[in-house]
């Protein structure tokens, strides 16, 4: 059971900056020449960055914070370092409401915006019933099933972010900001997309385990602004110490982990994702306890633990990201219910084609019709998605989305059936087995894996993405491994004669 108190530190993303990170923070801002007028932190906590501010920037002369929770401004208040220092001006608003456009542009001065956003999403604020959120306006203009299903949730950091940018468009200011390293990236997309100003744009990442014991990876991301420069890369440190950096950043407007080495295989990226095979996602049905079974003595058992007896027509083996990822792609006893043969199509033919299945779904309505997910109210009932003809064909290569390693797996038929996969997967799909074990070995070549690696972004919470599998020319890779292959066999025939 969650406390109040402890579902408001999770609506609030609330992690607290130890003071000794913020001193060294600050101490680093110092380093690379910052020296604000003005010092704002827009969700101040318990004030261990005001404190660190106003004891490491002794020439700025005004220090703002805002803050919401009142517990904190209290604590805040009792803190002999910050309420005998006169420049120090702490307000008690919600990041949301408050004006900022009207202080931050009455400031003429050199501005610097210092803290932590919080670390939580908008999906996590939904599903244990917050209400601290921006307003829901698709800020990011996904369309179609982008905008309602997993391409809609954000970090509200990342929309806090986006709304201080902004701000301090031709502003000579700075922004140091504790947060998400994936929300770092995503924030120089956003800056490259809307053509904004920004001069230096770095991240140095920190230890989250160690400070605020959270396992993601994070980053104190610093960026300068004036109302000129256009600087979309980013130079990433390990640490705040680190003096040699990784370069991100865009090639020919795609966004790549390493410049260096993409520009070494920037031909084989497809620039017409229509014309080849396509990588798709497994089966989402969000209702695992009710869909998905496990056989146990020969029997279906569902999540509910429920021995289930109905007929084989719509059971698929299922393979889950996890079993890809470890290479159990050879036998099963996990079975997946696969109530359509393509998205939108009517279920009611179940009734008279598998009628066991049909009042077995009926019994679990409850469930399945009670599933939060907007994609499931204007189709049919019981429906899924990620489910096509690509579902059913014979072979199949597959990656799992959320492990960090490029291993692609040929799979087969089981049970005699085409296997499926959760959404955690994505695959290409076969007809024949020759096609399917020949683009496994394209794949599988040097080629493929150094295209793939200057691309992905490993500290991504799902690193391995249907955009990142697409932007791969198959045709072109097939060409490239041809003459590698011709080339390596002439050179031994050479040193052979």
């Amino acid at each position: 059971m969650i406390t109040s108190t402890h579902q408001k530190k999770l609506e609030y993303g609330d992690f607290q900056t130890p003071l000794e990170l913020a001193v060294k923070v600050c101490e680093k801002l110092i380093e690379l020449g910052v020296n604000p007028d003005v010092i704002i932190e827009p969700t101040c906590g318990v004030g261990n960055f005001i404190e660190a501010a106003a004891k490491l920037f002794k020439s700025a002369n005004k220090i703002i914070g805002v803050e919401i929770n009142q517990t904190y401004l209290h604590e805040l208040s009792k803190r002999d370092k910050i309420a005998r220092d006169t420049r120090i001006d702490v307000k008690h608003a919600d990041f949301y409401q408050f004006d900022w456009s009207s202080l931050i542009s009455n400031i003429t001065s050199n501005i610097l915006v210092l803290g932590n956003f919080p670390w939580v999403t908008n999906s996590q604020q939904g599903h244990i019933g917050g209400v601290n959120l921006p307003n829901k306006n698709n800020f990011l203009l996904h369309s179609g099933l982008d905008a309602i299903t997993g391409k809609s949730n954000f970090d509200i950091s990342e929309w806090m972010l986006i709304q201080v940018v902004q701000l301090l468009q031709n502003q000579n200011a700075c922004l140091a900001m504790l947060c998400k390293t994936a929300v770092a990236r995503k924030l120089l997309s956003y800056l490259h997309s809307n053509n904004l100003n920004i001069s230096d744009y770095t991240t140095y990442k920190i230890d989250a385990k160690k400070y605020f014991n959270a396992n993601v990876e994070a980053c104190l991301l610093f960026c300068k602004f004036d109302s000129t420069s256009k600087q979309y890369y980013c130079d990433v440190f390990n640490n705040l110490q680190s003096s040699s950096p990784q370069r991100i950043g865009y090639y020919n407007n795609i966004l790549v982990q390493d410049i260096n080495s993409f520009a070494k295989v920037h031909s084989l990226y497809n620039t017409s994702k229509k014309s080849q095979l396509q990588w798709r996602s497994g089966i989402k049905h969000d209702c695992s306890n009710v869909m998905e079974f496990k056989k146990i003595k020969n029997q279906l058992v569902n999540g509910f633990g429920e021995i289930v007896d109905i007929e084989d027509t719509y059971l698929f083996p299922l393979l889950k990201g996890s079993d890809v990822a470890q290479n159990r792609i050879h036998t099963t006893e996990r079975f997946v219910l696969v109530t359509q043969s393509f998205v939108g199509e009517s279920t009611e033919s179940i009734q008279d084609i598998a009628p066991k299945t049909w009042e077995y779904l009926k019994s679990h309505a409850n469930y399945l019709d009670n599933r939060k997910s907007k994609i499931y109210q204007a189709n049919p009932r019981f429906s899924i998605f990620g489910v096509g003809a690509y579902t059913f064909t014979s072979w199949k290569i597959a990656i799992c989305g959320l492990y960090k390693k490029l291993d692609f797996k040929l799979v087969g038929k089981l049970c005699n059936k085409p296997a499926v996969f959760d959404d955690t997967v994505y695959f290409l799909s076969f007809d024949d087995e020759e096609t399917a074990n020949q683009t496994f070995k394209l794949l599988n070549s040097p080629t493929s894996k150094a295209f793939y690696s200057s691309l992905i972004f490993w500290d991504d919470k799902r690193p391995i993405k249907s955009s990142i599998l697409n932007s791969l020319n198959l045709t072109a890779l097939a060409n490239v491994v041809k003459n590698i292959t011709a080339h390596d066999h002439n050179m031994t025939r050479n040193l052979g004669s």
